[in-house]
């Protein structure tokens, strides 16, 4: 009788499990209104998604199955359920547009997802080419969270900005920007990449003075924004080494 038997691989497969039931969640409570909540368990979702990483590394368990699971659990959790979210909360009003419009954030997310999987080697990146999916859902779940409301929908005052910002994000993903990955705590680490240390210690100290709705949603566009001024910033320095 063949016994079942436990690999330390479930320990990580786990945690991305829960991030794929969260994204899940995250569509049932959209298709039912509840939009806030629904944002709230897409940042779950993103805190499962970086726990099973640490996981993996703690039980020296990463694998290839690993690594198409969490793909899989991030298309859905970071590519429909954001699109989803969107549409219902302001583009359902423009019909079948609409709907290829935040379809966009699913589609780009899918392409990036698909290769980053195609280009990785081994099973750690010093950096990510184009925006991370995680990113792009998280910029959009704290966008809504600060600026609708259930009474009024989106603030009037950020309307204008909502298309663009679900252009932008699309593109980021699946452009040749590069972003960091999070900081692992070492001196290596922190000899290399001293401001990702210090900029954590600045975000909370902003966070005392600046209400928290606004401030997650401003954290994200910081990230997104040092990316494509580091891009433009190389770039230069390139043609005028030329």
């Amino acid at each position: 009788m063949n016994r079942l038997r436990i690999t330390p691989s479930i320990i990580p497969n786990m945690f991305t499990a829960m991030n794929m039931f969260c994204g899940f969640l995250s569509i049932i409570n959209a298709a039912s209104g509840e939009y806030i909540y629904a944002c709230w368990l897409i940042l779950i979702a993103a805190l499962f998604d970086m726990l099973d990483g640490t996981m993996a590394r703690l039980t020296n368990s990463s694998s290839a199955l690993g690594v198409q699971l969490d793909s899989l659990s991030d298309l859905v959790s970071f590519g429909v359920a954001p699109s989803f979210l969107i549409y219902k909360t302001y583009l359902i009003q423009y019909n079948a547009m609409g709907i290829i419009i935040s379809s966009f954030l699913m589609i780009a997310g899918g392409l990036r997802l698909a290769r980053f999987n195609v280009q990785l080697v081994g099973f750690t990146k010093s950096y990510f080419t184009g925006l991370p999916i995680p990113s792009a859902a998280i910029a959009v779940a704290t966008f809504i969270i600060a600026f609708y409301t259930k009474s009024v929908g989106f603030n009037p005052a950020v309307i204008n900005y909502i298309i663009p910002i679900v252009f932008i994000l699309s593109y980021l993903m699946v452009s040749n920007i590069k972003y960091d990955t999070f900081p692992k705590f070492t001196k290596k680490g922190l000899k290399d990449k001293p401001y990702l240390y210090v900029s954590p210690l600045i975000l909370v100290l902003i966070i005392i003075f600046i209400p928290l709705k606004r401030i997650l949603f401003l954290i994200f566009v910081l990230i997104i924004l040092f990316g494509i001024f580091r891009h433009i910033y190389n770039s230069f320095s390139k043609i005028k080494l030329k």
